[in-house]
């Protein structure tokens, strides 16, 4: 069984520190224990003058002041950021890599102290914070050197974002240091990094690092405090992306707060992470696995371990085995090197725990704990085990953070998977069998942005980790996680998307031919029809719109949906699912077919948005009719024996609002991609301009798409496409659209945190660089990373 402390066995790093001296000294020699800022290469005093405490939970010592950050402060190291980016992103991109080895090597050179400091300041036990966070930094920044030496060749067409604000957790500080800033720096941006107020010190160490690494000055930034900074960090509107690390509650904040501002956001999120044991899983490493799962860092991890699923069969020699196991946990000092457990980060996250823990006994779960008592001088709690726990309970939907464990039963593969992802979560989970077949056919299954076979809690820098429903979005680490901080480079010539000096002007649809000698006559009435499940159905109210042409004749009519009508759609698109699990070829086939039955109308469609569109439109068909079967994942390499597949999979359930501009080709170019990698979407079309799609559902009907693939609602735009991003069933939304609409749009999204890719800056549909490629397939995919160790 991989465990996470074999991981980096053959990098050689010092002894386990015996004394707290050497962290304590660093502390003293800055200002005897009292902290600025770091901003543009230099410790400032705060504007305000204000400082905090940070607190060792194990002994409840001081250990130092630190700045309070103000919006004061946070400008000054916007401004640092935004004068050295294009110094920044100018350099070559082999100069670049040099800094991040030099990150790298500085690391490890500071590792000691780095592992003192992290265990004094968070609670953890010196063996996780040496053997396992101080490595995986310098990991990062190794394997982050290489992807800045080979980002032009790697991702052709993309530059950096530019001023990347950071805000990071407590239960990683430094390993997110690195997470974080080595992806931003390799990407060619430059960084505002807020660490947590409980956990500060190795976010300021690393500071000196990266002066000792002669990084040049506002490259990197460290700014200090609370909430409130954090929140100026946010809404500062010279920063270009937010990448957060927290709660779910903190995020749905940071969503609404930068809806419609034109940032880039990555979240990742709570979880509440199955491991699942089916009856032939060799136990004896289960347990060790368990301990690994949800007793590592104190519970104190976003993709911890803490629901426990396990077949009926061996339930009760299971639990006789964790409870054998817990009496053995050691729990005290974190500096001693014979612990497994060390302190809760603080007393409001001790006093959650307990409270959390009393809700599971009051709900009648049963609660065991080890017979040994804990330490009473600092902030520590006992591994507690809860069985016959209701999957509704409350311990098993809310996230506890602690070291806490719940126990349920299942008796199929099938309703293990249903247990899995009863809630709102979707960060990682574990599964431990004998079986391989079942292994891979039930990873798949989960909604999890990463799994792990018969091993748990494995991170490295070339594997995306990040999550899926209220889990967040956007991955860190690998290929994927660079993505985050690059964005198109024509995007640069279009604006910043933030203002409506950026939506194109709708393309008039063409006129009917005057000169028709039927022309006098009254035309022949025709209402479209919305199109859900693969027929064409009534609005629900019955209402319709007129749709007029540049010369103020009526062309025709549409139905107006409404809220009920996104109901049906999103209902008929998850009975479609099985259209997601079929093979890529089927999909391409069928995408195929439309641009066949589509070209054999060229004419007719010509006659309503000319005939370049049209062929466009064809071809983009055909591209991702070529994309459908070629879609592939990739195999990381990882420290690990074995291997780590990333895979490619829908996000699920989409909802596309085109843009109103190129009304046939702007609604193909999101809609094939979509479906072309699984998805199922629901599509408010061109609202001025809606009758080439319209006719188009003839197109679908004859083409063999299965009924609830694609659903297309007409009507108002904006307020269409706020229903979609607000429905819990619908898994993601694109807008392209005004600015209004876009903020309106990432707003509505924070309901369940769902994907979002919303735009109000205009793109030239018929340009391949703006209109189709793998940035859209991208956005239509989740990365699954799944860990399969194998050896005995």
């Amino acid at each position: 069984m991989a465990t996470v402390a074999k991981l980096f066995e053959t990098m050689e790093y010092g002894p386990a520190p015996e004394s707290d001296a050497p962290a304590l000294e660093w502390i003293k020699q800055h200002d005897n224990g009292r902290f600025g800022h770091y901003i543009n290469g230099r410790w400032i005093v705060p504007s305000e003058g204000q400082y905090f405490e940070t607190i060792n939970p194990a002994t409840k010592a001081v250990l130092a002041r630190v700045a309070q950050g103000s919006k004061a402060d946070v400008d000054a190291a916007v401004a640092a950021a935004n004068a050295a980016a294009p110094l920044w992103a100018g350099l070559s991109t082999h100069a670049r890599a040099r800094y991040l080895y030099a990150l790298a090597r500085e690391v490890q050179r500071q590792s000691r102290l780095l592992a003192v400091l992290e265990s004094l300041d968070n609670g953890k036990p010196i063996r996780e914070t040496r053997d396992l966070d101080i490595p995986l930094v310098a990991r990062h920044f190794y394997h982050h050197a290489g992807w800045a030496q080979l980002r032009d060749s790697e991702f052709p067409g993309y530059v950096p974002v530019g001023v990347v604000g950071q805000i990071i957790p407590w239960n990683f500080p430094l390993l997110m240091v690195a997470w974080k800033v080595a992806p931003a720096l390799a990407a060619g941006n430059t960084v505002i990094l807020k660490p947590a107020e409980f956990t500060p010190l190795t976010a300021l160490c690393f500071a000196e690092i990266a002066q000792a690494a002669a990084l040049p000055p506002g490259v990197f930034n460290v700014v200090t405090g609370d909430g409130a900074t954090g929140k100026h960090l946010v809404e500062h509107p010279d920063v270009q992306k937010i990448a957060f690390t927290g709660s779910t509650e903190v995020g749905r904040i940071i969503r609404k707060a930068t809806a419609g501002s034109g940032k880039k956001l990555t979240l990742e999120l709570g979880g509440k992470s199955p491991f699942i044991v089916f009856e032939d899983a060799d136990l004896d490493s289960v347990v060790e696995g368990v301990v690994d799962a949800i007793w590592f860092n104190q519970g104190q991890v976003c993709c911890a371990g803490s629901r426990l699923l396990v077949q009926e069969g061996i339930a009760d020699r299971l639990t006789q085995k964790l409870r054998a196991r817990m009496e053995k946990l050691r729990v005290g000092s974190p500096l001693d090197k014979a612990v497994d457990m060390g302190a809760i980060v603080a007393p409001v996250q001790l006093d959650r725990i307990r409270g959390l823990v009393e809700k599971g006994v009051e709900e009648g779960a049963k609660m065991w704990q080890p017979s040994w008592a804990c330490p009473t001088e600092g902030y520590f709690y006992p591994p507690t085990l809860f069985t016959d726990v209701s999957p509704a309970a409350t311990i098993a939907q809310v996230e506890i953070f602690g070291p806490v464990l719940v126990s349920m039963t299942f008796r199929t593969p099938k309703e293990a998977v249903e247990l899995a992802n009863n809630t709102p979560y979707g960060l990682a989970a574990s599964v431990w069998t004998e079986n391989i077949n079942l292994a891979l056919d039930v990873a798949p299954k989960l909604k999890a942005g990463v799994v792990w076979i018969n091993s748990t809690n494995l991170f490295d820098a070339a594997s995306g980790f990040g999550g899926y429903r209220e889990s967040g979005f956007g991955r860190e680490g690998g290929r994927e996680g660079m993505w985050e901080y690059l964005k198109a480079e024509w995007e640069l010539e279009a604006g910043d998307g933030r203002g409506e000096k950026y939506v194109a002007v709708a393309k008039p649809a063409a006129a009917p031919d005057s000169t028709s000698p039927f022309s006098p006559l009254p035309p022949v009435d025709r209402t479209y029809k919305l199109f859900i499940g693969g027929k064409q159905a009534r609005p629900d109210q019955g209402y319709s719109r007129k749709i007029v042409g540049p010369d103020g004749r009526t062309l025709g009519e549409v139905a107006e949906g409404n809220r009920k009508d996104v109901r049906n759609a999103v209902e008929a698109a998850h009975a479609a699912e099985a259209w997601g699990r079929g093979s890529g070829h089927m999909r391409a086939q069928i995408l195929y077919f439309i641009a066949e039955n589509l070209a054999t109308r060229a004419p007719e469609f010509a006659a309503r948005v000319g005939r370049e569109e049209v062929d466009a439109s064809i071809a983009r068909l055909f591209t991702y009719a070529a994309w459908a079967d070629k879609w592939d994942g990739a195999v990381h390499h990882t420290p690990i024996r074995g291997v780590t597949l990333a895979m490619n999979e829908p996000v699920g359930v989409l909802g596309i609002a085109a843009p109103d501009e190129y009304p046939l080709l702007g609604f193909i170019s999101l809609v094939a991609p979509a479906v072309a990698v699984g998805n199922t979407v629901i599509v408010v079309p061109s609202e001025p301009q809606p009758l080439a799609v319209t006719e188009f559902y003839t197109v679908l009907e004859t083409s063999d798409v299965p009924d609830g693939v694609i659903n297309v609602i007409t009507g108002a735009k904006d307020a269409l496409a706020k229903v979609l991003a607000e429905h819990d069933d619908v898994d993601g939304m694109w807008y392209f659209g005004s600015a209004v609409g876009v903020k309106a749009v990432e707003l509505a999204s924070a309901a369940n945190m769902k994907r979002t890719w919303a735009s109000a800056r205009a793109r030239d549909w018929l340009d391949a660089r703006q209109g189709e490629g793998r940035e859209f397939l991208r956005r239509a995919s989740e990365v699954k990373n799944i860990w399969i160790p194998y050896g005995e």
